[in-house]
């Protein structure tokens, strides 16, 4: 691994590695490595070469819990090989914030949960927990979250996405 990162990218989506991230965001964004961070994959040896076999060969992949990630990554631009970073979830992408891995800027791409209270996107169905997640981040950390699939699609404001449902400040 390279000593230093570029996190070009910071994004929630529950499918982690998929054709969006390889088709259009690494490119996109000029990515030479994806950080996959979650507990699961990082603890399953079956999903973990999975994820593996999926990503072309010039692209470092590298997958970590939580706690692992936040405690040997920082958050930086413009310095090292640029990078994605990918959560399955918002709960996930919380957590690393609060263990020190302080991002300015999420992407949420596709996020369902079958308990939902808010369809907020085409692929971003919220829950009540979620909701409360995004509102740490957004109140506490003044983080920018942006509803946005692909990377030429026009980005959704996540406070323009939970007016009427949240008591926010625009």
């Amino acid at each position: 691994m390279a000593d230093t990162y570029d996190i070009a990218l910071v994004r929630v989506d529950n499918r982690l590695v998929h054709g969006q991230i390889l088709e259009a965001w690494v490119p996109f964004v000029k990515a030479k490595c994806i950080f996959v961070v979650d507990d699961h994959a990082a603890s399953d040896f079956f999903c973990e070469t999975v994820i593996r076999m999926a990503v072309p060969s010039e692209i470092e992949v590298n997958i970590l819990s939580v706690e692992v990630f936040a405690r040997q990554y920082a958050y930086k631009r413009e310095s090292g090989k640029r990078a994605i970073v990918l959560f399955s979830n918002i709960a996930d992408a919380c957590r690393t914030y609060k263990l020190g891995f302080h991002f300015d800027k999420l992407n949420i791409g596709n996020i369902y949960n079958e308990k939902y209270k808010l369809c907020c996107a085409p692929s971003v169905f919220l829950c009540d927990n979620e909701i409360q997640d995004i509102l740490t981040l957004l109140e506490n950390a003044g983080v920018l979250i942006e509803l946005k699939r692909v990377p030429r699609e026009r980005a959704v404001n996540i406070r323009d996405a939970l007016k009427g449902y949240c008591p926010i400040t625009p």
